[in-house]
């Protein structure tokens, strides 16, 4: 199970829900123009069950299998996003109390929470649907950057049975990055070579660490070897000692690092050239320094672990070494 955290945007706070929420919660999700928009959602909706729901919500988090979150403004619980894990999908959800809308603040919520979901679990994709006429919900979707993906039924405790939804869907290709987007003039320099160096971790047991990219950068959620840039002047080896030291804490030295092979690949605005090495020996304990998940994968389960491009060639040739 992953450890939740509160999550911050520049005007929210994104964090589980506590049984003093009931009150303010019962006041908002209780009006016709908020439920008759949510699918599980009775109304009238009773003062107790916002109670009961609190409470289950925090059972599921503690399992690992929801995250029904409050969303705080300045003190205040404004509405409510949540997700639904079911295998390596989820569901999003999300609802504002009416005297918050116009602000933006769905937008604000969801796609942050659509963000860290995808960086952070072992998702694939996240799904989400609207009713046709809730066209505010849907320029949310789409907004944040989720894509139509057809239509279906789903039953609306509050309208009394099942209704026709749009469905729509998101990867971690088609939400926008949180990260400014590159200067145009390197955007534009398809043929610039960026040079990074990357390792092969391999402990007594025969098994290679994965490091996952993080919340806020490019592919964010994938797998990778561990490495980063080389810096102008810097050689392969002495970028993957720097590299190592700062974001496992441990150190290598250029005798443990043997060269094995190199990836190249074509991605929009540049071409990487990624020599991959491999390491045995290195002193110190291995642990995530920036924040990362780190896994321990036998070679033979690597491609069940989901990686950039450039990586994934990698991976046979490994697997077929060790």
């Amino acid at each position: 199970m992953i450890p939740f955290a509160p999550l911050a945007t520049a005007r929210l706070l994104l964090r589980p829900l506590r049984a003093e929420d009931a009150a303010a919660l019962h006041r908002l999700v209780n009006d016709w123009d908020v439920a008759k928009n949510l699918a599980h959602v009775p109304f009238p909706y009773p003062r107790d069950l916002a109670d009961g729901w609190i409470a289950d919500t925090q059972e599921r988090l503690d399992k690992g299998v929801g995250y029904s979150l409050a969303i705080e403004q300045d003190g205040a619980l404004v509405g409510c996003a949540g997700l639904t894990l079911k295998g390596d999908e989820a569901e999003l959800g999300y609802w504002i109390g009416r005297r918050f809308w116009g602000q933006g603040i769905a937008a604000e919520a969801a796609g942050r929470l659509a963000t860290w979901a995808l960086a952070t679990l072992p998702l694939r994709r996240l799904h989400a649907q609207a009713l046709p006429d809730n066209a505010r919900s849907i320029a949310v979707l789409r907004r944040i950057g989720f894509q139509d993906d057809g239509e279906g039924e789903a039953e609306f405790v509050s309208r009394g049975g099942a209704m026709r939804v749009l469905r729509f869907v998101a990867t971690r290709d088609s939400l926008p990055l949180p990260e400014a987007p590159a200067p145009v003039a390197e955007a534009a320099a398809a043929s610039r070579i960026l040079l990074v160096a990357a390792c092969a971790l391999i402990d007594t047991d025969g098994r290679v660490l994965l490091a996952r990219r993080p919340e806020g950068k490019a592919l964010a959620g994938l797998w990778e070897f561990p490495g980063g840039k080389v810096h102008p002047g810097e050689t392969p080896e002495a970028a993957l000692i720097r590299e190592l030291h700062e974001e496992l804490g441990i150190d290598v030295t250029e005798a443990c690092l043997g060269p094995f092979t190199f990836a190249s690949h074509a991605y929009p605005g540049f071409h990487l050239l990624m020599p991959l090495y491999l390491c045995r020996r290195w002193t110190g304990t291995v642990t995530g320094r920036e924040g990362q998940a780190l896994a321990w994968v036998r070679p033979q389960k690597l491609s069940d672990y989901p990686m950039p491009p450039a990586d994934v060639p990698l991976v046979a040739l490994l697997r077929d070494f060790l």
